[in-house]
């Protein structure tokens, strides 16, 4: 499937966001202690040692609980895709986030191939509707990606050829794990833990929002040009609701947003043929687990970079920035970090304490 990393152009956009820092704080274990350094650190993961990359913004008071925003890279990516963009670490530092991004699974023996992330049908190639979450015969795609760590086909854990993340290692309890280290190295508000991530990470982020034991810990996501698969409409596992900001491209050929206002799957008009939830129909899950009404249009809001379309089934009473957004821009299969992680970074920062 062609989630593979690419290289985003820096698109011409110029944003005023407005900064409303949260008043809550919970501070971790690590407050207190001197802030750890920006760079590369190592984790253990079970029998995997796993990699990271931290940006920590210059002069940040180690005494005071700051923001941390976990960071997904897409498929094939590592921890350098977001963090070598100096869009995203410079409005890390202008907004004080520590951030945080972790390089997946699947480079490492057994299998030898692409970093991934491992969500709902990603590793099966059986969607929770119990369909192959792509199409071809016995849902085999074009080109069978199944990991050595699934298979074999049929006899391990992928199902059909579908089947395109790793095996070795369960990624939401590694990302547990990760936010527990976080906390312990460095001074973090643990009311103000976000997800973010780009295509297979920014799918990823939507499983960390469905899974009880993530959902708790995390304050926002917003997944860039990621969707889950078709028939993924559970809604966020936090009784309270889960804020998310979804950014999307209308000209997406590898994971199209779909229609407005249509709760259908949408599909893949590249190489194979691979099935998405829309994003209207994802995003009205979410907005009724916040209590909001469904049955109308979604109403524009006006948020984030010029040339983003976003609306909220949320936004009827007019009042703050809605807790689900869906914004969809004219592009294709890419980050465009220059509008879109201005956007992601306000979207965080403004969401007000529990």
């Amino acid at each position: 499937m062609n989630q593979k990393m690419t290289r985003f152009g820096a698109l011409a956009a110029v944003m005023t966001l407005s900064a409303v820092p949260a008043l809550a704080e919970r501070p971790s274990a690590g407050c207190g202690s001197a802030s750890p350094a920006s760079g590369v650190y190592q984790i253990a993961d079970g029998a995997l040692t796993r990699t990271y990359r931290m940006h920590v913004p210059a002069g940040l008071d180690a005494a005071k609980p700051a923001p941390l925003a976990l960071i997904f890279h897409g498929w094939g990516g590592d921890e350098n895709e977001f963090l070598a963009d100096p869009v995203v670490t410079g409005e890390a530092d202008r907004l004080g986030f520590i951030l945080v991004a972790p390089r997946g699974a699947g480079s490492e023996a057994p299998d030898n191939s692409y970093n991934s992330w491992t969500f709902d049908g990603s590793a099966t190639g059986v969607g929770v509707d119990g369909r192959p979450v792509c199409d071809g015969a016995e849902g085999e795609a074009k080109t069978n990606y199944a990991y050595p760590s699934c298979g074999p086909v049929g006899e391990g854990v992928a199902q059909n050829g579908c089947s395109w993340t790793q095996c070795q290692t369960d990624d939401v309890g590694f990302v547990t794990t990760l936010i527990d280290e976080i906390g312990k190295t460095a001074c973090v508000d643990l009311d103000r833990v976000f997800a973010t991530g780009g295509s297979n990470g920014g799918m990823f982020t939507w499983g960390l929002g469905q899974t009880g034991q993530t959902a708790m810990a995390l304050r926002a996501i917003a997944p860039i040009v990621g969707l889950p698969h078709q028939g993924d409409l559970a809604p966020p596992a936090r009784p309270d609701g889960l804020p998310v900001l979804v950014i999307t491209g209308n000209q997406d050929p590898t994971v199209p947003p779909g229609v407005w206002e249509d709760p259908g799957m949408s599909t893949t008009a590249d190489t194979d043929l691979y099935h998405y939830t829309g994003a209207t129909g994802i995003t009205r899950a979410w907005a009724e687990a916040q209590g909001c009404k469904t049955d109308v249009a979604a109403a524009p809001v006006e948020f984030g970079a010029e040339g983003m379309d976003c609306r909220s089934y949320c936004a009827a009473d007019g009042s703050g920035l809605p807790p689900v957004l869906d914004c969809r821009a004219d592009m294709e299969h890419d980050y465009a970090l220059a509008k879109s992680w201005p956007m992601v970074l306000d979207f965080f920062n403004r969401q007000p304490p529990r």
